[in-house]
């Protein structure tokens, strides 16, 4: 492939210069058997060497910190129908009303609203739709109405259900279905719900997996630690607009879809006490948590109590008067604030779009799965590794590597 001119300013990046051909049968419709025999593809300083992921102990630095997403997958697909029988599929995105704040909406009981995917949904006019389910071995109803429909496409859907006891959550667990990627073109299944899922999930609240973790196991994770392998967490809950392609011809014209981030403020002293050692984050989500941090210290920096604390699309390439505020001034930002709150966690928000053009301020290395083409994650590997990026991909195709969310991973590091 060859590599065009990166224009200046990722906001002119145009998408299709971030294209590579992606044959059908190289997307994994299945996991392996085991998380571990997964191919790794290693990338050291533009060096490419083939692994297998159970190798990885050995590939790392050893000073190096890993940082997981620890979000869980909810089952957020709900198969409900119209008196009359007809189908209407609702994709949970983000809780409405009465909370906003998502782990106190998975405990609502009763009743409550998200904004929703409709699927099959041109013939639902008016009145609810139903889903009859088994809670406790007790039978249990699911009812649905749409509110309203947004700019996009997305919808208001009022829910309600019996018993009323049962936290949304329950609900969800009872009668939902796993939001497996729509390029996989299958419903989930039993085997789905333990693979989809990262053996060390402990945050409900994604409706897509941080797929560069399902490759780790318990004895895995064991060896890191034994090895003297650093790691910490964070939360970042996966939204659908992961799987949105870019529809724009430039980046300018391409509006990235906001995602909660939880962080610890232990794992903020982490992040201090380590430096100037290296972070490698596993996978996009936790790159772009990491990431984040800075943009939100700086901005606690140069505000110490802002209206919101969120990272917009383009806060990294706008220009900035003043002295350059460094990674550690960030970082202790937001433990003073959080220490001036009293809160132990960060809540924020983020939109984050790393792109080529973008530096880098936490992190120095990366283990993800390979990305659709022209997709925001490509670009986010392309930043990192700049124009080695098709290298990579181009190794990975004539090698037999296997592609997207179930497909084999890689270490990335740029050196």
């Amino acid at each position: 492939m060859s590599t065009p001119a990166i224009p200046t300013g990722p906001s002119q990046l145009r998408i299709q210069d971030f294209h590579y051909d992606l044959p059908a049968d190289r997307i994994a419709p299945e996991p392996l058997p085991d998380r571990s025999a997964s191919r790794l593809l290693v990338s050291r300083a533009g060096r490419i060497t083939d692994k297998i992921f159970r190798d990885l102990p050995g590939e790392l630095p050893p000073d190096a910190l890993l940082i997981f997403n620890d979000t869980q997958v909810v089952r957020a697909r709900l198969l409900a129908h119209r008196p009359t029988g007809g189908a209407v599929e609702l994709f949970c995105l983000e809780p409405v009303a009465p909370h906003r704040a998502l782990e106190l909406a998975l405990q609502q009981t009763a009743a409550c609203t998200w904004r929703c995917l409709v699927g099959n949904g041109r013939r639902w006019k008016t009145g609810p739709v139903s889903l009859d389910f088994s809670f406790a071995g007790q039978p249990a109803t699911l009812w649905a109405e749409r509110q309203a429909t947004e700019a996009g496409g997305e919808s208001l859907i009022d829910f309600r259900w019996e018993p009323t006891s049962l936290p949304f959550a329950e609900v969800l667990r009872a009668a939902g279905h796993l939001p497996l990627p729509p390029y996989l073109h299958r419903t989930d299944t039993a085997a789905d719900a333990v693979r989809y899922q990262t053996v060390y999930a402990a945050h409900e609240g994604a409706v897509a997996a941080p797929t560069a973790g399902l490759h780790f196991t318990p004895e895995l994770l064991a060896e890191l630690a034994e090895r003297g392998i650093a790691s910490g967490q964070v939360t970042l809950h996966v939204g659908a607009g992961t799987f949105q392609p870019v529809k724009a011809e430039t980046m300018a014209d391409h509006a990235m879809h906001a995602e909660p981030i939880i962080v610890q403020a232990s794992l903020l002293r982490q992040l201090l006490t380590h430096r100037p050692r290296p972070v490698i984050a596993v996978g996009t989500t936790s790159l772009r948590t990491l990431e984040s941090l800075y943009w939100l210290g700086a901005a606690l920096v140069r505000q110490p109590a802002p209206p919101a604390l969120q990272v917009a699309q383009w806060q990294p390439y706008e220009e900035v008067t003043g002295e350059p505020i460094t990674t550690e001034a960030a970082l202790q930002a937001l433990l003073t604030y959080l220490d001036t709150t009293g809160s132990e966690a960060l809540e924020a928000s983020t939109r984050l779009l790393i792109a080529p053009g973008y530096r880098f301020r936490l992190v120095q290395g990366l283990i993800t799965n390979f990305h659709q083409p022209e997709s925001t994650l490509l670009l986010l590997v392309a930043a990192l590794l700049g124009p080695d990026w098709r290298a990579v991909y181009d190794h990975a195709l004539a090698h037999g590597y296997r592609f997207l969310s179930y497909g084999d991973s890689s270490l990335l590091l740029p050196g």
